[in-house]
């Protein structure tokens, strides 16, 4: 693990991902003894995806959208083809995940993750199925689209492969950290 500071500019490699078409694994059932409920978000407030993109996103550098302002936000978040949802469980949002079908026949899953405290509970691949599967559940979809970076968890990029996606493309990107960050992987 390598330590960067806030300031600090870093390199790092993005992947852009795609998925022809529906995969044959259907939908998954919950991990035993997990009590939690998937909600979807009807017109939700900036607030509210910035709450769970930053308590997913946090341990991984994500502040990109900060710098949209809430009305930008909320404008996205709110169009007719995005789709917000968060996984709950125990009171609190476990994860969440978010659908964009503002390209025709293209579902691109814009956003996912858990929070730190869920991650290793067996959540993930349920709900990384679940998100896929109801992507391609809307008429007209003949493709998903998703990217990730070495910034996001070490296993992010098996984990979309594993689910089906193939690579089209990786380009090296450089940020300038908003926060202390801790690479658990090689950046480039």
């Amino acid at each position: 693990m390598t330590l960067y500071k806030a300031g600090e500019a870093v390199d790092y490699r993005v992947t852009w991902l795609e998925m022809t078409q529906r995969p044959g694994y259907g939908w998954p059932s919950l991990p035993v003894g997990r009590d939690v409920i998937l909600t979807h978000a009807d017109t939700p407030p900036a607030w509210w995806f910035l709450t769970l993109y930053n308590a997913v996103g946090r341990d991984y550098a994500w502040t990109d959208k900060h710098a949209m302002g809430d009305a930008a936000i909320a404008d996205w978040v709110q169009h007719a083809d995005v789709s917000l949802y968060t996984l709950m469980g125990k009171g609190w949002p476990q994860g969440f995940f978010m659908l964009d079908w503002r390209e025709t026949g293209t579902c691109d899953l814009a956003y996912f993750g858990l929070v730190p405290e869920a991650v290793g509970m067996g959540l993930g691949s349920w709900l990384l199925k679940t998100a896929i599967l109801t992507g391609w559940e809307r008429e007209g979809t003949t493709r998903m689209t998703v990217n990730t970076c070495t910034l996001d968890h070490p296993r992010a990029l098996a984990q979309y492969q594993r689910m089906g996606f193939s690579p089209l493309k990786t380009e090296v990107h450089t940020r300038t950290l908003a926060r202390d960050f801790t690479a658990k992987q090689p950046l480039t």
